[in-house]
């Protein structure tokens, strides 16, 4: 809980009602809620990556950048990670931004892809899958 809500202190938010009902709303969409006491160094590494996305979603951001979200992350886990980025992007209307090196995730999950080698971009699938 308070992981999080020092993310909503940090901007001058003070009313602990209004913080209280933030934290609760991000830790149930990530679905953390039955954790909200717990410390972070007792947590998995994917409940860690839940709650360092409930505290970038709570301030309530039009674009989330998610570098490598699933990086270290066993492949069920991974799954459920790139299923709750797509569930911020439906739910809440915010855009969501993954950079990832990992293939599968791109080839499963059918968004709009843009490939980048040497800092430049190669191909973006918003122009018909043509290349750059």
């Amino acid at each position: 809980f308070d992981n999080i809500a020092i993310s909503l202190r940090m901007i001058g938010l003070k009313n602990k009602k209004e913080i209280e009902k933030r934290v609760k709303y991000v830790l149930e969409a990530v679905n953390m809620y039955r954790y909200r006491n717990r410390p972070a160094n007792m947590l998995s590494g994917g409940e860690k990556q839940r709650v360092a996305i409930a505290r970038a979603i709570v301030n309530k951001p039009k674009v989330l950048i998610a570098d490598e979200p699933t990086g270290n992350l066993d492949p069920e886990t991974s799954k459920e990670i790139i299923s709750l980025l797509e569930r911020i992007n439906e739910q809440q209307h915010t855009t969501v931004l993954v950079v990832t090196h990992d293939s599968k995730i791109v080839q499963e999950h059918k968004k709009r892809t843009i490939l980048m080698e040497d800092g430049c971009v190669n191909a973006d699938t918003s122009l018909g899958g043509y290349e750059i």
